[in-house]
């Protein structure tokens, strides 16, 4: 485990358009601010002070699922040219996912693309969306439908904003981080669950979870960088996981609701016939997550107006499936995660209701929190 004393750890990430760094370590941020050149920030609203007391006057974005549609970007893009930005400025985005989505897009067609920079402010970002270079767009009533390929050139990745984070974002960066290394393959999520991440975890503890998922993830987008092949597998929980997000009208937030996804798609590869009971990391797999899960106080309440009708309807209209097939990812009895397409028909609609309708059942109750780390749970608690 790293010390503060410590270098900061660096990796490259390979991407078509050049290569960019990974830093993580503390100061990153306060470095990036004094740092000369042509700057504009975009940031959180929560995270604004400490640019405006530097004499900073950046771009300011209420993180929520309404300022990532198509039609805020225009209000965006005339920011930019208000702060007279040229095709030699660096925008840096400073934020989780929602900005990260925002500042990716905006900068891949601003002026036909200008560089930026992020530093990611939640473990969810931290630990997954901050390297690949995909933006999302929500455009009406459909999720992440538009978006572009446009890597930052640079991620900076400062530990103590962790401090910041509520018990559920961090709960939400572990449930994708722990997908990330479960999808690399069962020893890469043995090594996670060595480091027995927990919501209650301190920033220093979760470091090397950070650099183990994202160096799991830079395996993907290395050899697929524009989610062709093998980097599809990182859906995993996502199919289901955005249709919980929409029919909850967003009251579940998006790493929490991956990990509830996660949940539905063991349940439906149990459905298929797998038999997971020779794989006792998948066991410890899902009671980490419903520990993860269990950490969220609120979580019953946010689901309760998700029907399932509602939950059909948003999984239906997915943008990953084609006319004739569902694309999901689910676990083989190895214990693989694996891509693949169910046919349209009765039967796969009543598997994928069962797995919606025992998540509900066993999530809109809300038991007693168990914040247990996943190296402490039992081998044998899959539900």
């Amino acid at each position: 485990m790293p010390s503060w004393s410590e270098p900061a750890i660096r990796f490259d990430i390979a991407a078509s358009t050049g290569n960019y760094g990974v830093a993580i370590a503390p100061g990153l941020m306060r470095d990036l601010v004094a740092r000369p050149g042509e700057h504009v920030f975009i940031v959180d609203a929560r995270l604004k002070q400490p640019l405006l007391d530097a004499g900073i006057d950046p771009i300011v974005i209420v993180a929520d699922e309404p300022a990532k549609t198509l039609d805020r970007m225009t209000d965006i893009v005339v920011q930019l040219r208000e702060r007279r930005a040229t095709r030699g400025t660096t925008l840096v985005a400073v934020g989780g996912g929602v900005v990260q989505d925002i500042a990716a897009f905006v900068a891949s067609i601003y002026m036909r693309g200008i560089d930026w920079i992020y530093v990611p402010t939640t473990l969810l970002s931290m630990t997954d969306s901050c390297i690949g270079g995909k933006s999302s767009i929500n455009v009406g009533a459909y999720k992440n439908i538009v978006g572009t390929f446009h890597p930052p050139i640079e991620v900076l990745i400062d530990p103590h904003f962790i401090a910041t984070l509520s018990a559920e974002q961090k709960a939400a960066g572990l449930c994708e981080a722990a997908k990330i290394c479960l999808c690399r393959g069962l020893d890469q999520f043995d090594g996670y669950a060595a480091e027995a991440p927990a919501v209650d975890s301190a920033d220093v503890a979760l470091v090397p979870v950070i650099e183990r998922s994202l160096r799991a993830k830079k395996w993907f987008i290395e050899i697929d960088e524009f989610d062709q092949g093998e980097r599809l597998v990182l859906n995993f929980g996502h199919t289901f996981g955005h249709a919980i997000e929409a029919a909850s009208g967003f009251a579940v937030s998006h790493g929490i609701a991956v990990g509830l996804g996660m949940i539905a798609a063991l349940d439906l590869g149990r459905a298929l016939g797998r038999d997971y009971a020779a794989v006792p990391q998948i066991a410890r797999f899902r009671a980490h997550i419903g520990d993860l899960l269990r950490a969220v106080d609120d979580l019953p309440a946010a689901l309760s107006s998700a029907s399932v009708d509602a939950l059909m309807d948003a999984f239906q209209s997915d943008k990953k499936h084609s006319r004739e097939t569902f694309a999901v990812i689910v676990v083989t009895a190895a214990g693989a995660v694996e891509r693949l397409l169910l046919p349209r028909d009765a039967a796969s609609d009543a598997m994928i209701r069962r797995a919606f309708q025992a998540m509900l059942a066993e999530y809109r109750v809300n038991p007693a929190p168990r914040i247990a780390s996943v190296a402490s749970s039992p081998a044998g608690a899959m539900a």
